[in-house]
């Protein structure tokens, strides 16, 4: 039932890494443009005009090179690992280093976002209400697995925030389970982190946007400091990464 032409015949090996190199090279894709983000905010490029003129290159394309937050999900950093795993076993140090620098620059995406809230806040967010858009890795799934928003909420909360935390699709439970499973510091009945069924922004210091959902670019923020992680808005007032 498939075409013979859409059929690879591939030695063992080959077939193994195939799967491991896609998700391997799409990840370095996110990580390289997310990389360039933080030369255009030094330099006051724009990366959303950056991305598009590299898209036009043919040789490039335009797909995976939206800066964000970072990249989340089951495979991305799954396979990387499986790769450097591989690499190291067979004594190719150069080869994992490189690979695992894919994984480095995501990590760093995710820690320059929430030290950018801090430093908004002079370094101090005790008594400062953080509300976070979004915990799925990626909008139109509940799929929260090494999602950015789980460390970027984490980083927040040892800085001492009190967060709100919403997402249309993650239920409040499957948010504490990562948040127990993830997270460094015990936080059990922490009156720091409330939970909502809806988005909420009374009594918020600042919006934090962390999964592309479509309905938070219809929310108006023209009362709050929103720090958009995923460049959906297009505000003068929102800070984005890259812009």
């Amino acid at each position: 039932w498939i075409p013979k032409e859409k059929i690879l015949t591939t030695n063992v090996w080959s077939s193994e890494l195939a799967k491991l190199a896609s998700n391997a090279i799409l990840a370095q894709r996110i990580s390289s443009i997310n990389s360039l983000s933080a030369l255009c905010e030094k330099t006051g490029a724009d990366i959303d005009e950056l991305s598009k003129a590299i898209g036009m290159d043919h040789r490039i394309g335009p797909h995976f090179l939206k800066a964000s937050v970072g990249f989340g999900g089951s495979c991305f950093q799954k396979d990387i690992l499986n790769l450097v795993y591989l690499c190291r076993y067979y004594g190719l140090e150069e080869v994992a280093e490189y690979w695992q620098q894919v994984i480095r620059i995501n990590d760093y995406q995710k820690n320059r976002f929430a030290q950018k809230i801090i430093d908004h806040f002079g370094g101090d967010l005790a008594g400062k209400t953080i509300a976070i858009l979004g915990w799925a890795f990626k909008a139109n799934t509940n799929d929260t697995r090494e999602s950015p928003a789980i460390y970027v909420a984490e980083k927040l909360y040892n800085a001492g925030a009190n967060l709100k935390i919403f997402d249309p699709k993650v239920t409040i439970d499957q948010i504490q389970k990562d948040i127990k499973s993830y997270w460094k510091v015990k936080v059990d009945k922490s009156k720091r982190i409330s939970f909502s069924t809806k988005i909420i922004l009374n009594a918020v210091n600042l919006v934090a946007i962390l999964t592309e959902w479509e309905e938070f670019k219809n929310i108006d923020y023209n009362n709050f400091s929103v720090f958009d992680g995923r460049n959906i808005l297009n505000n003068n007032n929102v800070t984005s990464l890259g812009k």
